[in-house]
């Protein structure tokens, strides 16, 4: 499992870099299906002026308006540990499994200020895998916002 959550981490990443080439935040996101990538997105809030654009977000709007109603057999990789918004859609959408790399202290809602996914009050809680590339994840983020100030 580690092998695998290493390499599709590094396919979000990848989608990362691709944010920073079109100047949005550099998170990068990859849905897996039975080891097989079934789709892929970055941020794109700039770009649709839409502050609700994160990739989580994109991914989950996209596979749900393709026709599946519920991913309980999905894996969703992140380079950031999802926002409020992003861990409510996981639970309405009946997500499998998120699995995140960097911790966000200012606005983590799988984690680090509140867990809404353990919540009991929820019907539904995702697996969470942490930390994975943490360090590849925290650094492609600090080195944007670096190049910003």
């Amino acid at each position: 499992m580690l092998e695998m959550d290493n390499l599709m981490m590094q396919c979000a990443l990848e989608e990362a870099d691709k944010a920073i080439s079109e100047d949005e935040i550099p998170i990068g996101a990859v849905l897996v299906k039975s080891g097989e990538i079934i789709l892929r997105d970055h941020n794109r809030t700039r770009q649709l002026q839409d502050p609700l654009a994160h990739a989580e977000k994109l991914i989950i709007d996209k596979i749900i308006g393709s026709g599946i109603k519920y991913l309980y057999d999905f894996t969703l990789y992140v380079t950031l540990e999802p926002c409020l918004m992003c861990a409510g859609m996981m639970i309405w959408s009946r997500l499998g499994t998120i699995v995140y790399g960097a911790r966000d202290p200012k606005a983590g809602a799988v984690g680090s200020i509140y867990n809404v996914l353990a919540d009991k009050s929820f019907n539904h809680h995702p697996v969470i895998r942490r930390d994975v590339l943490h360090t590849e994840c925290s650094e492609i983020l600090r080195a944007f916002f670096k190049s910003k100030r």
